[in-house]
């Protein structure tokens, strides 16, 4: 990974006004947040991610500073990082390389692989126990069924993809590349993607998953699930707090919450 944590210290976010009333109290701008940091880097560029995503790049090493867009309200702290780079990787989003669990608190990701053997009108639905221990097969969490190959260009075989273009009978010019998908997944040489879904926010619990993939004639596969998953949600973020009282002889402060 290019991004460099260490060195940066004092991360700070300052909500903006929109506008000021005559006495004082103000109207916070709508999903902008003042960002700020100290770094002991001199030769370096910043990066700001908000939830595990590239929110943007500072213009030049000096900068210590940005305005960046907060994802609107969901019930959730945001979590807001500030990493260094290197003046060639300036414009590289490096989201994929951040641990997305940090991320997804109260949520659940699962993933499978969109192998090459799936037909080419397979479906998935995914099921989940609800806590219960026992998972229910008669209503899937997707309303609609997830389509393994929207794009039908993206699947390979005899005439299936550019037609010529690759072996006779296998036509693999739209398969993903060795390396380039999930590594060892798919057939040498090709490798596969990987479809990833996430769950909406679950409630604290030990939860299992299933995923069951259909063709075009309704004809499921055996359930593949999941072992045991344990959700834990975030804290509510505090609304409203202020600075009751700062003992400056023993370092305290008295945050109080309206």
């Amino acid at each position: 990974m290019s991004l460099i944590s260490s060195g940066i210290a004092k991360v700070r976010v300052f909500e903006l006004a929109g506008g000021i009333w005559s006495d004082g109290r103000s109207v916070a701008e709508v999903r902008t947040a003042l960002v700020k940091w100290r770094s002991a880097w001199s030769d370096k560029f910043y990066q700001v991610y908000i939830n595990g995503r590239y929110a943007g790049t500072t213009l030049g090493p000096g900068q210590r500073q940005m305005v960046v867009q907060v994802p609107t309200f969901s019930g959730t702290p945001d979590r807001i990082e500030v990493f260094a780079v290197s003046a060639a990787e300036a414009e590289t989003d490096f989201s994929s390389e951040l641990e997305s669990s940090r991320y997804n608190t109260g949520r659940v990701k699962i993933k499978l692989l969109r192998s090459q053997e799936l037909p080419i009108d397979a479906t998935v639905k995914i099921y989940f126990d609800n806590g219960s221990g026992e998972i229910d097969y008669n209503h899937s969490l997707n309303v609609s069924p997830i389509r393994i190959w929207p794009v039908w260009q993206d699947k390979s075989g005899f005439g299936m993809s550019g037609f010529g273009v690759g072996d006779f009978g296998f036509d693999g010019a739209a398969a993903v590349g060795f390396g380039r998908g999930s590594f060892g997944g798919g057939q040498f040489g090709l490798d596969a993607d990987v479809i990833e879904w996430t769950s909406g926010p679950l409630q604290a619990g030990v939860y299992k998953f299933a995923i069951k993939v259909s063709d075009k004639f309704g004809k499921q596969s055996i359930a593949s699930e999941t072992g045991q998953i344990t959700v834990t949600p975030a804290a509510r973020p505090a609304e409203r707090v202020s600075v009751s009282s700062f003992d400056k002889n023993i370092n305290e402060l008295v945050l109080s919450i309206s």
